[in-house]
């Protein structure tokens, strides 16, 4: 697929980061964008973005409320796509949607833990279950599943467990490369790609907050559980109030959005670049490249201090991503 122009694409997780910026620069190609996010009003600010845009002649953009974990939910967004759109086939699909959370099967609640894995690999799961008939009654077609760095290396450094979130990051990952096979012998003229992101600038961090703890406020489990992050990093928090451990979390937040190497614009034209070329593996950062090969090069030390620490000073993470 060279170019977009005349396509139609679904985008989930459309209302901020590198959804919102996928879905402005397909529209901005003459594709036209069927999005969903559980935010009408971030979805409702994409629209505007795009709209102001000067979209060109009968290119289409369209809003869906809708959780990706819950598979009526996406059967529901996909039949109204189809109405709103007028068709029954659909080129592109972005499985873009994730959250962050339920760090630790150990210390962290089973409800959070369970609700970031089945948002990030459920919503994988189930967005290519249920676009597939119409991806695969096009007359070309691709499938792109968001995973991570993490889906080849489970950590953000020594100090912080990072389990659920990896785990469905892995699971991206091998869903999609087993899916090269089958499609090539079932589907042949749908092709997918797996996209590794490394740290990219979007607010996922304060986003996650609002999906697990509905209006993102913290509540005394995650004051504790961040209280006890920040010690394991060598930080003495015994005499922070809460309000100071409250700031820590909003400045880590404000920092993984506007200090991170690669911005969610550069990392939306790099996957849809990386769409053109029909690549199947697509990193996304120079820190995922480096990481990329640090992981080949010395697998069983991936989990050592060391490797963090002569990684995170090569690429210029300044803390647990």
């Amino acid at each position: 697929m060279k170019d977009f122009a005349g396509k139609i694409a679904v985008v989930t997780g459309g209302g901020t980061g590198m959804g919102r910026e996928l879905a402005r620069q397909l529209a901005a190609e003459g594709c036209s964008v069927a999005m969903c996010d559980v935010s009408a009003d971030a979805m409702a600010e994409t629209l505007r973005l795009c709209e102001a845009e000067r979209l060109p002649q009968g290119v289409k953009v369209t809003a869906h409320r809708a959780d990706v974990s819950d598979e009526d939910q996406l059967v529901r967004f996909r039949d109204e796509m189809a109405e709103q759109h007028q068709t029954d086939r659909l080129h592109l699909l972005f499985n873009n949607a994730g959250i962050g959370g339920g760090g630790s099967m150990i210390a962290d609640d089973r409800a959070q833990w369970e609700r970031t894995f089945n948002i990030c690999w459920g919503g994988v799961y189930f967005g290519v279950r249920t676009f597939l008939p119409m991806l695969m009654a096009a007359e070309e077609a691709h499938i792109v599943n968001t995973s991570s760095v993490n889906g080849f290396w489970a950590s953000i450094g020594p100090n912080t467990p990072h389990t659920a979130y990896s785990a469905a990051k892995f699971a991206v990952k091998g869903f999609t490369e087993a899916l090269i096979t089958d499609l090539r012998v079932n589907a042949p003229h749908v092709k997918c790609s797996v996209v590794m992101p490394g740290h990219i600038g979007t607010p996922i961090v304060a986003n996650s907050r609002k999906v697990l703890g509905g209006d993102g406020a913290l509540t005394p489990e995650d004051l504790a559980r961040a209280r006890a992050r920040i010690a394991a990093m060598g930080v003495d928090v015994a005499q922070l109030p809460d309000e100071a451990i409250a700031a820590l979390v909003a400045e880590q937040a404000r920092r993984f959005e506007e200090d991170a190497p690669t911005s969610a614009a550069e990392a939306a034209t790099i996957i849809l670049d990386g769409v053109k070329a029909d690549r199947w593996r697509i990193l996304v950062g120079d820190d995922a490249h480096r990481l990329d090969e640090r992981v080949r090069a010395a697998p069983e030390k991936a989990y050592e201090p060391e490797f963090f620490q002569g990684f995170a000073a090569e690429a210029n993470w300044r803390v647990a991503n």
